[in-house]
């Protein structure tokens, strides 16, 4: 039977984080600083979360379900794939 797609993040949210997160900020810092470690725990963090979504979407997928890629809390927003 089908099945409505799960609406999930577009992965670009993630990235853009990450590419904020590594090129402007952690290096805003000094290495050794407790903000510094706090920011890259942040970091660590984004990447798994990323990296679940992407499993889940391949399992989801490869169970028969769809996924549908969110750009906006507003289903009028989204530009889904």
């Amino acid at each position: 039977s089908p099945r409505s797609p799960v609406p999930v993040p577009s992965h670009i949210h993630y990235e853009s984080l990450l590419q904020i997160l590594e090129q402007v900020s952690l290096p805003s810092l000094p290495p050794s600083s407790a903000a510094y470690q706090q920011l890259h725990t942040a970091v660590i963090h984004l990447r798994k979360a990323l990296r679940l979504q992407k499993q889940f979407e391949e399992e989801w997928q490869l169970n028969g379900g769809r996924v549908e890629y969110q750009w906006s809390v507003k289903p009028d927003a989204d530009h889904s794939r």
